[in-house]
Parts: structure tokens; sequence; C-alpha cells
């Protein structure tokens, strides 16, 4: 029986992760914000975003290939950082970053990431990408993309959508503070998940190893109040232009919903506009991701990077179809890791692939560019 016979969809994957992580993981990897209707808004309205198929167009097999800020990568699909990814699967980031290697594709690593870059980025290829949740001392700032750059990490994504942290009721509820620790109630979840615990015992508990090495804070913290919080700021459009004055690489910003700001990171130097409403996590009366990408795309001629509800290929071929360029997946990745260890971040990708293929046969589109011909007008 092969892997399609048995998790045919990233909901499969899903699944089969909630049955072998701890509750208090699986409420981490799973949950929004608020009564989550933002979560639930990105899904229902990409279902909304309907596509026209095309007959008679003889057999073909698509070229799914394209080019991202000069790198060509042979799928439009990228893995998005994800804090504290050791949490959800023991050694996560490493294998995501060989994952992405192997594959030829971006991996980004979080500045709360459980690993330090200097650990990941050897594994993660030559597009490796680095989030950084922005510091407000200028000098541990300066330090980390040191260190991010050092470590091969070359492109840079600033996420702006975290000003303040989020409430994240679901996460409280289950327990999680950082460092993690293993209170008797959590201990219990953990002792009935033995495949993650072993993987635990075996890497030690997670930390947010960058951030506490530049904080003297000591005890534990809720899970939205960690070190990493202490540590940032809610970055303005001057901290914006000091950080394109420091870094020389490619800059991404990630987390804009709207035209303006899009227009205005152009002109002030961004590579990359990265849409996204961080898949629920922080803001629950706002439009779905999907709904504000047209509107950005029309707003700069920068290349467009999309996420946040993304399930399928299906859904990818919605995103190209509204005008992104490249679509990141988070959470889906982490489903396959906590569903099949290492092995299952590939499956992600392979069922996306196979997605994609067959329902650009239905639409009889041969390329990524002859996607947005088939997206049927809203009246």
């Amino acid at each position: 029986m092969t892997l399609h016979s048995r998790y045919p969809a990233i909901s499969d994957l899903q699944a089969r992760a909630r049955s072998r992580i701890p509750h208090f993981v699986w409420e981490y990897l799973d949950s929004a914000t608020g009564v989550e209707a933002t979560q639930k808004r990105n899904r229902t309205m990409l279902d909304q975003v309907l596509l026209n198929p095309s007959i008679l167009h003889g057999e073909f097999t698509p070229d799914l290939t394209t080019t991202l800020l000069g790198q060509t990568h042979p799928l439009p699909i990228g893995i998005a950082p994800v804090g504290m990814s050791g949490l959800i699967w023991p050694g996560a980031e490493k294998m995501l970053a060989r994952t992405a290697a192997a594959e030829n594709i971006p991996y980004t690593l979080s500045t709360v990431a459980s690993q330090l870059p200097e650990d990941v980025g050897p594994h993660a290829g030559p597009h490796a990408w680095f989030q950084l949740y922005p510091p407000r001392d200028p000098g541990i700032r300066d330090d980390i993309l040191k260190r991010a750059k050092d470590s091969g990490f070359h492109t840079l994504v600033l996420t702006v959508d975290v000003p303040v942290a989020s409430r994240r009721e679901r996460q409280t509820r289950g327990g999680l503070t950082q460092p993690p620790k293993l209170t008797p109630r959590l201990a219990l979840q953990a002792a009935q998940c033995p495949a993650w615990l072993n993987g635990i015992r075996k890497t030690g508990m997670p930390r947010l190893r960058l951030m506490e090495g530049y904080s003297d804070v000591k005890g534990t913290l809720p899970s939205n109040e960690h070190v990493g919080y202490l540590l940032r700021t809610s970055p303005d459009w001057d901290y914006f232009k000091s950080l394109r004055d420091v870094w020389d690489g490619p800059l991404i910003v990630k987390g804009v919903g709207s035209p303006d700001d899009a227009a205005r990171l152009t002109d002030e130097g961004a590579d990359a506009i990265w849409v996204s409403n961080h898949a629920g996590r922080q803001f629950d009366g706002g439009p779905a991701a999907i709904e504000a990408l047209p509107q950005v795309r029309a707003a700069t001629p920068l290349p467009v990077i999309f996420d946040s509800g993304i399930a399928g290929g299906l859904d990818v071929l919605r995103a190209l179809a509204l005008g992104a360029n490249f679509v990141m997946l988070g959470r889906a990745f982490h489903y396959g890791l906590a569903a099949l260890g290492e092995p299952g971040a590939a499956h992600v990708l392979d069922i996306l692939r196979q997605d994609m293929i067959s329902n650009m046969g239905q639409l009889g589109t041969k390329t990524l560019g002859d996607v947005p011909d088939r997206l049927r007008p809203t009246h």
C-alpha cells in the first residue's frame, strides 16, 4: 500500500498527526485566535474562487516550474516559517530544510525556531530564507542578520503582521509555556504519544534557542508572551528603511493585506510582497487573505507570495489565478511530519504536485502562466 493510497490528501495527514502528538502540541499547531472566524473565512473564500475547465487540449504534462527572485524552482511552492517547529515534531527544522534542499524549493527558518541558524543552515540548500521578528535593539538585530547570512540564509523575510501578541485562546488553554514544561497534565498527554516522546528524549525539550541567547529572562512564560515577544518591537516605516540599509540580499515583507502598503513597500525597496493573515492566528476580524490578494497584485509590479488556508494543489492554482507568483505552506508540512516523520514532508509536496497536475489537466493549462486565463469572473 502506497502513501498515496493511505494518505491521498493533506487532510488525511492532518487526521493522523492529531493522533500522534500530544493535545497541547496539537492546540499550538492547529489553532487560530478568537473564535477562529478568520481561519474559517480563509477556507470559505478559497472555495469561492472558481476556475473554468477547458476541453480538447490533447495529451500533455503540465510544466510546474517557475522563477522567483531570479531562482528557478520545480514547483511554485515553498515552506513557510513556523515558530517552535521542533515542538510539533522533534528535529522538524532540519527535516524540513533537508526536504526543501532535495526538492530545490525555499525553506524559511523562523526567528523563534527551536534550532539555531548555524545548525539548520547547512541542511537547507541554496534557497534558505530567514524570517525576522524585528528586535528593537539594533545591535541584536544586526547580530542575528549576520549569523543568518553566515549560516547560508541569503533571503530575509520581515514579518510585519505581529505588532502585538495575539490571544490564541485554544493554545493558552492547552497549557503550553515557553520554554515548554511537562506538567503532570501535559506529561500524561505526552505518554500517550510514544513516537513524539521518544523523539523529544533524543533532541531535548525544544526552546527558543536563538532569542534566549540574547535574554537573561528566567523561568517560564505563557506561550503567547515568550522571550521572543519581549525582545521584539512593532516595526514602523523607519525600521523597514533601516533594515533595507543593512541587509544587502533579497528582502521580502510578510503579512501584507493592503494595496496602499504594497505600493509603498515597492517604492521603499522591498523585493517581494507576501500576502498573509498569519493563517488567522493574529487577528480574527479581518478578511480572508485570498480576498486581499487581487488588490495587492494590482498595486505592485513585484513578485507576490501568498499563504493562509492552502489545503491542496487546487488552492495553489487559485492563488496563482488571482495574481500570486508563489505559494507558501506552513501547517501542511507539519501535519506531514507529525503523521509520518521526515518522509511526511516530502509526501506533502507530492500531494500538492499531483493535485496541481490533475487540476491543470482539467483546466487545459500547460504552464502556470496559463492558469489566470481560467479564472471565472465574479459578478
